[in-house]
């Protein structure tokens, strides 16, 4: 394997770093509040970032994801190069393709993604949900159904102006049920999507990340088929708040027009995307939270000495830089076999798990690094922690995740 940037990768990252540290300040950031920073967007389509990821591939748009992590940026960049240009350029028709990658390119098309790892498992026949023993054992049905990826970027559909749901724990409160939302058991009013009519959609997707701002949104029913669904045809949708000040919303479907993408194994080629590019969205939040931890400890005194040349300081922050730097390198090897045409489901599960598991260790010490500071919820090191803390979970958190990746192991499905 060789990590090293194409010229072009590199060109793309250092273009990157320059707009996100420009523009995504915690002055803008705080203005923002839960939506998305339109302006920062525009600024990227036109610089032509997601239309370079076409080219760059899922190694390119992790680089990329690194420098949007390190600034906690509010833009649809992670969710509609992943469920949008990646999902649709790998398993789009040619017809779907000429239509959709230019608006996906330049912003004006915004694809949320409404998928789960609850479905990972062995496809379930006709009539069949996701529910207990359909998916690749009980850990797997755990996770909440449809944790969408962070869709953003300004599209036309609003969301109903009815107060919002608080859903701050979604895969919190999936994973402590034995069933998951995917079965009704965990977020409220949650439902498999299911195909009624031929083309039609019927279910209820509790949480979609920026489904507010997102045009469409790419579906996987209960039988791991993907559909593309326009927001403005859905028959409903509300706010809920997520642990991150990521707008979201609960998307209601009810005979709803979908478009197929993609034919069998694309829900797991786009599953492990998402999981390799979401853990390289979170070596970025991790290698933040530490710049800042480091940036205050060595700025702070006590005692007449900087707190960073205490030794359990230097012990939590070599730590953190560890599990930062573990995140990264697995995300890395999967997004390069992805690259190469290698198998790489495996691959992404294992940058998964160190992006859930060291993921949240590498943002509660930063924040503890911080002392009194961290605790101040309008510090922007406390965004780190927030993001860190969401993308803990996401897809499936870390002891699903590695129950999956053992399962694949002990059914001796590693490298297929």
């Amino acid at each position: 394997m060789d990590f090293t940037p194409t010229e072009e990768q590199a060109a793309a990252r250092d273009l990157a770093a320059r707009i996100f540290g420009d523009l995504s300040t915690h002055e803008r950031l705080a203005a923002a509040g839960t939506g998305s920073d339109a302006g920062l967007w525009k600024e990227l389509c036109a610089a032509g970032l997601v239309a370079a990821v076409e080219d760059t591939g899922l190694l390119g748009l992790v680089l990329l994801l690194e420098e949007q992590g390190r600034t906690t940026a509010q833009v649809p960049f992670a969710a509609s190069c992943v469920y949008g240009l990646l999902a649709v350029a790998a398993h789009g028709s040619p017809e779907q393709r000429e239509r959709l990658l230019p608006g996906i390119a330049d912003g004006t098309l915004v694809v949320a993604g409404a998928i789960s790892g609850s479905m990972s498992g062995p496809t379930p026949g006709p009539g069949q949900g996701s529910g207990p023993g359909q998916g690749s054992g009980a850990g797997s049905a755990a996770r909440a159904e449809a944790w969408a990826a962070p869709d953003l970027s300004g599209a036309d559909a609003e969301i109903a102006p009815s107060g919002p749901e608080i859903v701050a724990s979604v895969p919190e409160a999936a994973a402590s049920s034995p069933r998951g939302a995917g079965s009704g058991s965990g977020v409220a009013g949650s439902s498999p999507v299911r195909e009624r009519a031929a083309g039609r959609l019927t279910g209820v997707v509790p949480a979609v990340p920026w489904l507010r701002d997102a045009t469409h949104v790419l579906v996987a029913d209960d039988r791991r088929r993907l559909w593309l669904v326009r927001t403005a045809e859905a028959a409903a949708s509300e706010p809920v708040e997520l642990t991150a000040p990521w707008s979201a919303g609960r998307l209601t479907l009810d005979g709803t027009p979908g478009e197929a993408l993609g034919g069998e194994g694309a829900f797991g080629d786009l599953l492990a995307t998402a999981r390799t590019a979401f853990a390289g969205l979170q070596a970025g939040v991790c290698a933040g939270s530490l710049a800042r931890a480091v940036e205050y400890t060595n700025a702070r005194e006590q005692f007449g000495r900087p707190l960073a040349a205490k030794q359990g300081v230097q012990l939590r922050a070599a730590d953190a830089y560890m599990d930062t730097e573990a995140i990264r390198v697995t995300a890395y090897e999967a997004a390069w076999r992805r690259d190469e045409g290698l198998p790489y489901a495996t691959h992404a599960l294992t940058a998964a798990w160190w992006a859930s598991e060291a993921g949240q260790r590498v943002v509660h010490t930063g924040q503890h690094l911080h002392g009194g500071a961290g605790a101040d919820i309008e510090h922007p090191v406390h965004r780190h922690f927030l993001w860190g803390r969401q993308l803990d979970a996401y897809l499936g958190c870390g002891g699903e995740v590695l129950q999956e990746l053992g399962e694949l192991i002990a059914n001796g499905e590693v490298g297929t």
